[in-house]
């Protein structure tokens, strides 16, 4: 699936709900099916500052793709990187860097968020993008 798929069947799921109770409450879920980092990964040098809580990005290089793996100690957060990861994972570098994450503002995700949750997404993006950068040749 590509990035432009991946982000339309997000706000696909999204429209299903009717308000946002209840698209915090998928949310919540996805961050509960997030696979578990391992805790050797849940470092200081893995944490994403700009968080309100705390919350492990490990991003892997292999096969010309990025895997993204993370955690978070708060049950939304977790939720939010979840679907980051959903979009970005599996992606090669350059698209990642170049994403346009329209899927973000389509479901109205940074609005409904507090700001210190939007800076904290926005965090994420970014920490997710310069983790592609690395792997870009230019």
């Amino acid at each position: 699936m590509s990035l432009l798929e991946k982000q339309n069947a997000i706000i696909d799921e999204f429209n299903f709900f009717e308000d946002w109770m209840q698209k915090y409450e998928y949310i919540i879920e996805l961050g509960k099916e997030l696979p578990k980092i391992k805790e050797e990964n849940k470092t200081e040098l893995n944490l994403i500052e700009g968080c309100q809580s705390r919350v492990w990005l490990k991003s892997n290089f292999e096969n010309d793709r990025m895997l993204f793996f993370a955690d978070s100690d708060a049950i939304i957060t977790k939720g939010i990187i979840s679907l980051l990861i959903q979009v970005l994972n599996k992606e090669k570098p350059v698209d990642i860097v170049k994403a346009n994450l329209f899927f973000i503002s389509e479901i109205g995700l940074q609005e409904h968020l507090s700001p210190t949750r939007a800076n904290g997404l926005l965090s994420m993006v970014n920490r997710m993008k310069q983790d592609a950068l690395k792997y870009i040749n230019f």
